[in-house]
């Protein structure tokens, strides 16, 4: 079992910190409302820290689940950052979704004191994370890696390295891109079932069996055909990666007009209050169109 920090507890890092724990892990916890963390330590029987650095000192493995970039940079770096206080020989994991630029800069800054630094973005949403079963996508050294990816077996039911760092951020954006398009032409095909007087649920039991079928079509489509848009990753959190997968794509050279496109159509849903609303929201765009 290993000693590990755990940085920030949110709605994804408050139940992989947990399963951890469960594990057998001896886990040190810090968040940001040090409330939170005193919480999760009487729950899961673990300690928690007031600083990243502190909570990062004697661990063998550090690892964040952060909000972006800034949120990422504060607690790595700093006088009370988990640098501060890491010890030569651990290794820093960083589920966060960013972008690869800043885990490249981070991977350097780890790599002056001796620090392996892994970029390890997850996928499956807050159901996921509740129930062990994230994918986790991941980008530096192979040996780092390897012992990193015995821990992070917790709470992930595929875990699998990409390449050198930043190569696991780069991963996450494609899986983003993906989900943008795949959204969209669900939302677009029962706002049409419905204009064409079908009931959605009856299409979705022909056709979900089929070519058309997706994760988004089994797990969202009777959430949004009944208006309820509280079951995932939200919209404010999807427009901050997009930026990212948008910024890349200027930098090297992809085109993603469809990702473009429905980057606004989500600012579209910011605008009608739902930034907190879940990705499938924008079925309720087209249904507010008519």
């Amino acid at each position: 079992m290993a000693k590990v920090a755990f940085l920030g507890l949110g709605v994804m890092g408050y139940p992989m910190a947990g399963h951890l724990a469960k594990a057998g892990h001896e886990v040190t916890v810090y968040n940001r409302t040090a409330a939170k963390a005193e919480k999760w330590a009487a729950e899961h029987g673990g300690a928690w820290a007031p600083t990243p650095r502190e909570a990062a000192k004697g661990a063998t493995l550090v690892m964040s689940c952060v909000g972006n970039d800034d949120d990422l940079r504060s607690v790595c770096l700093g006088d009370d950052g988990a640098f501060a206080g890491i010890d030569a020989g651990s290794i820093f994991v960083d589920h966060t979704t960013v972008s690869a630029q800043v885990t490249r800069e981070l991977h350097a800054a780890a790599a002056e004191k001796n620090v392996a630094f892994v970029d390890a973005p997850i996928s499956g949403g807050q159901a996921g994370a509740e129930n062990g079963q994230l994918v986790v996508m991941c980008g530096g050294e192979e040996d780092a890696y390897a012992e990193a990816e015995t821990v992070i077996d917790a709470y992930s039911k595929l875990c699998k390295r990409l390449g050198e760092s930043g190569s696991g951020q780069l991963c996450k954006m494609v899986n983003q891109i993906c989900i943008a398009g795949l959204v969209q032409g669900l939302s677009e095909g029962l706002h049409f079932a419905e204009k064409a007087g079908l009931d959605g649920r009856d299409v979705v039991d022909v056709i979900g069996g089929g070519a058309a079928g997706s994760w988004q079509m089994v797990n969202r489509y009777k959430t949004m055909l009944d208006g309820h848009f509280e079951h995932g990753f939200a919209t404010d959190w999807m427009r901050k990666d997009l930026a990212i997968c948008l910024k890349t794509a200027e930098e090297n050279g992809a085109s993603l007009p469809v990702t473009a496109l429905v980057d606004q159509f989500y600012k579209d849903v910011q605008n009608m209050g739902g930034g907190r609303w879940d990705t499938s929201s924008l079925f309720a765009r087209l249904r507010k169109l008519g």
